[in-house]
């Protein structure tokens, strides 16, 4: 389904919270357009239809090179052959214990970039489906880019983490056996691009807050189509399949919606329970493509909730990052005076608390039924690291609980006398006029 773009029309450049528009066909066969454009033979170029044509991170961007500004993270990329500690820690991108957050600081910060290109290179799709290398280069950037740097968890760090997952997820016995060249292309797509464009907010403060986008696509995994259609903007300004019959590109693109809005975490009860019904009646058939793009849903799911099912070192940087997040929008939330979203207070939750509930209600029913369908070491290690990992969880609960019982006894309670002794502005705990 294409979308008009008539009704961006007048909206102000901080409402385009990164809307790259499914329906605009670019011009040029150089996929992304000059930030800088020069006058054509049809007529120079609105400025207005040059923002139309990008997100709002590459927006800002593109301005900052037309006002001579040099960008404060320049993209630099590793050599071709991934020499140093970089191409090293590639030869192993199939461990569950690779550690991203390396990763990404030995590549400048273009791990996604470096990452995804690998994987590509690794399968052969670059080959099979005969992609312009410039091409993939140039849209893996664009992806990279539109991910918001300022975002503790939802940037492009958490996509190089989740394409990962993926990747050992496509690695066990039974999907490698079974997953087609297009399931793995599509499997890597979703992965990189699920959340496309993260705004650092979910989707009930967008829908309080009437943004655009609630009112797009109606109040409905408004963070997932948005991540979808950003998604296929970009394949489409790259021109990353323009090569491939239109039916082939326009099916491509239904499938990357698929999956991407497979990973709305409030439909996870409806997916889990399908999954669940599947492997009561045992009538999974991998040789069945419909069954085969369930189970590439299943797993992008499982691998964009991994984060407490990695080594603690891991996860707790992850759960960090992710309260990071949700304090913060409880902070606007606040400061505009509106209810404040569940898990976003930071008055009345803490990292441990919100980990412990997320695992235990989210995280161990869909690992638990992974584990059911592919009974392997990884299944298994990922539970145990789970387990291990909510422990870790309680017992910091359960030591600042004690510190703060402590600290409440340690406390001296002022004696009558002392009491009487003191300023009057100075008064006893619990007294009717404090």
């Amino acid at each position: 389904m294409v979308h008009s773009a008539s009704w961006l029309k007048g909206r102000p450049l901080c409402q385009l919270s990164a809307w790259a528009p499914s329906g605009i066909q670019h011009k040029g066969e150089q996929g992304r357009p000059d930030p800088c454009p020069q006058p054509e033979s049809a007529g120079p170029v609105s400025a207005r239809k040059i923002r139309r044509l990008l997100s709002f991170q590459r927006y800002l961007h593109s301005s900052r090179v037309c006002r001579g500004v040099t960008p404060q993270n320049p993209l630099h990329f590793l050599d071709h052959d991934y020499t140093g500690q970089a191409k090293c820690m590639l030869e192993k991108v199939g461990s569950w214990n690779f550690d991203i957050f390396i990763f990404d600081r030995l590549t400048n910060g273009n791990s996604l970039i470096n990452l995804t290109f690998h994987l590509f290179n690794h399968y052969g799709l670059i080959e099979l489906f005969q992609l312009d290398m410039v091409k993939l280069r140039r849209f893996l950037v664009m992806v990279q880019e539109d991910y918001h740097r300022q975002n503790p968890y939802h940037n492009a760090v958490h996509a190089a983490d989740v394409t990962q997952a993926m990747y050992c997820y496509l690695q066990e016995p039974k999907l490698s056996k079974s997953l087609t060249s297009c399931d793995i292309l599509l499997g890597l797509l979703a992965a990189a691009t699920h959340d496309l464009d993260h705004p650092g907010v979910n989707q009930p403060f967008l829908i309080k807050t009437n943004h655009y986008l609630a009112a797009l696509y109606q109040n409905t995994s408004v963070l997932e189509n948005h991540h979808w259609r950003s998604a296929v903007g970009l394949l489409r300004e790259s021109r990353l399949f323009s090569h491939l019959p239109s039916e082939d590109g326009l099916n491509m693109e239904r499938q990357l919606g698929s999956l991407i809005l497979a990973t709305d975490i409030s439909r996870q009860n409806e997916y889990l329970s399908k999954f669940r019904e599947h492997l009561d009646k045992e009538d999974l058939l991998l040789g069945n493509a419909g069954h085969r793009h369930f189970i590439l849903q299943m797993a992008l799911k499982c691998a964009d909730i991994c984060n407490p099912c990695r080594p603690w070192e891991l996860s707790k940087q992850w759960s960090e990052k992710v309260t990071e997040e949700f304090f913060h929008q409880g902070d606007i939330e606040k400061k505009h005076k509106l209810e404040v979203s569940p898990l976003c207070d930071s008055q009345t939750n803490s990292v441990g608390k919100i980990q412990i509930d997320f695992m235990t209600y989210v995280v161990e029913p869909l690992f638990a039924e992974w584990a059911r369908f592919s009974d392997t070491r990884l299944s298994q290690t990922m539970l145990g690291y789970l387990g291990l990992n909510k422990a870790g969880w309680s017992g910091m609960l359960q030591e600042q609980a004690g510190a703060a019982e402590e600290t409440d006894l340690g406390a001296p309670s002022p004696t009558p006398s002392s009491a009487e002794e003191t300023d009057s502005k100075v008064l006893p705990q619990g007294s009717k006029e404090s």
